[in-house]
């Protein structure tokens, strides 16, 4: 894959990309064969975009039974979002075609500054859910939900584009 166009080299030739574990990039975290990360990161991203759902209809309706539900998904969604990230962090450090590749690094960072923002948002809900919804916790939610689109696209490429924790020939 040495940057060929038309079967020719271009004048570029990446120096990381000529390393032999640079195709080294099947998931050693996995589940007979199943990676953990891909098939635990849905539950944190889903539980952001409910925290969000909840705040909006908390701000539409008034029922506390909204701002509750706003705590437990910043919980399920900070709690989760640890699992997913220990998975995910350990694939960094263990598979060096992962570890070579910038894009995985920006992955990286993304997702641990999105589990701060995730804890701050539980944190803050904890004691007096109601009254922090408006405005700051809708707000919070809403950059949450910003930081994980963003970070699932950086993710979602690793996979889709570099073949990142896939299985060889597949």
């Amino acid at each position: 894959m040495a940057n060929e166009q038309n079967g020719e080299q271009s004048g570029f030739i990446d120096p990381i990309e000529q390393l032999p574990e640079f195709y080294d990039t099947e998931s050693r975290v996995a589940v007979l064969g199943h990676p953990i990360h891909a098939m635990s990161v849905a539950f944190p991203i889903a539980l952001t975009f409910t925290l969000l759902g909840a705040d909006l209809l908390y701000w539409w309706t008034g029922d506390a039974f909204w701002a509750r539900a706003g705590v437990w998904s910043a919980g399920g969604g900070f709690l989760l979002g640890l699992v997913a990230g220990l998975s995910g962090a350990a694939e960094l450090l263990l598979v060096a075609g992962i570890r070579a590749r910038t894009a995985a690094w920006s992955h990286f960072i993304l997702a641990v500054l999105l589990l701060a923002l995730l804890g701050v948002n539980w944190g803050y809900r904890l004691y007096d859910y109601e009254a922090v919804v408006l405005p700051y916790g809708l707000l919070l939610s809403i950059f949450c939900v910003i930081m994980v689109s963003v970070t699932g696209w950086h993710g979602g490429k690793l996979v889709f584009d570099y073949r990142l924790g896939a299985k060889k020939g597949s």
